[in-house]
């Protein structure tokens, strides 16, 4: 697999990554069997898709559980990121939501991500992570930017965190993170018929040397391709109320699919390979994070991570994109 540098960490990785979401089940994806999740993280590994990405709020705590089962006796050949930020210990914080019971507060305070960090370690069965993101930034009365760093930086200098990250930002928020230290990565959800990244994000990263780890590239299944018109979404599951898995745009996402039939003979891969090998290619500083819970999915989502596609391929697909999106709106 093609690799690349995560900033200028001196992290290589992979330039596809796993996310480790749905391993973590309850209510957004549904109950799966462990054990086949941990055999797809070790296939991930085995594959060259050494960065597992995953999150305390993923089925909470059960994705980091898993994924430190995974990791045992691999934790070296391993990359690993998991977030801070979004907690359900306490009522402190703010944007409250519910889920499976449980109430979940933004809080970025330097107390509260010191006991996020903590509970990660436990549950990961490690003593540092690799990658440590930010989840999700408050709104204007959270813990300020500087108090977050402060701690982060602390963090790093402990060695119990290597990269600092953030995710779901916006460039004003990065202007005051890099006031206080360097940060190699930031996580956004970028795919071929979501790129408001390209307006000013991804620019942004591009001038600064940060990774822009594209999450939900494949807009959570629905471009693998393998989605039909028939298909009802179960009431609280992730595809719930999401823009393209609705009926009437779905059918514009699915048009645009069955036009690259023939690109996918020609390449001799699937529809969602062509999709991820596009996402790599629209910056160096781009890695691709695909979410996947059994061997089976890991192994089609890999063989993306060496496929180039031509560049008149690439305009192609790039103007078909941009047909669906207009037919959708």
């Amino acid at each position: 697999m093609k690799t690349r540098e995560i900033g200028e960490s001196g992290l290589i990785t992979g330039v596809l990554s796993l996310g480790a979401w749905a391993i973590g089940g309850g209510s957004w994806w549904g109950e799966n069997d462990d054990s086949l999740s941990v055999r797809a993280i070790h296939c991930a590994l085995d594959q060259g898709m050494n960065w597992i990405d995953t999150a305390p709020v993923y089925g909470f705590g059960h994705s980091e559980e898993v994924v430190g089962r995974a990791l045992k006796g691999r934790r070296e050949s391993a990359v690993l990121s998991t977030k801070c930020g979004l907690q359900w210990r306490d009522a402190n914080g703010t944007n409250h939501f519910e889920r499976d019971g449980h109430n979940v507060y933004r809080n970025l305070s330097a107390r509260s991500i010191r006991q996020d960090l903590e509970d990660s370690l436990r549950r990961l069965q490690t003593d540092y992570i690799d990658i440590y993101y930010t989840h999700w930034q408050a709104p204007e009365g959270g813990a300020p930017i500087a108090e977050t760093m402060a701690e982060l930086l602390k963090m790093k200098q402990e060695g119990k965190i290597r990269v600092i990250g953030a995710s779901n930002v916006t460039t004003a928020h990065l202007d005051e993170y890099l006031k206080y230290g360097k940060v190699d990565v930031i996580q956004e959800k970028f795919s071929l018929l979501d790129r408001r990244v390209e307006a000013a994000l991804l620019p942004y990263c591009e001038q600064h040397k940060i990774t822009l780890q594209a999450y939900s590239p494949l807009e959570q299944g629905l471009l693998t391709g393998k989605i039909t018109m028939d298909y009802e979404i179960p009431a609280g599951s992730v595809h719930e109320n999401k823009f393209w898995w609705m009926p009437e745009h779905r059918r514009f996402a699915l048009q645009m699919l069955n036009g690259w039939l023939d690109l996918t003979e020609k390449y001799g891969c699937t529809l969602g390979n062509l999709v991820i090998a596009w996402t790599a290619a629209r910056s160096k500083y781009l890695n691709v994070l695909g979410g996947a819970r059994k061997m089976e999915q890991v192994k089609e989502n890999a063989n993306a991570g060496e496929l180039v596609l031509e560049q008149a391929d690439l305009e192609r697909m790039t103007r078909d994109a941009d047909a669906a999106i207009a037919n959708a709106e």
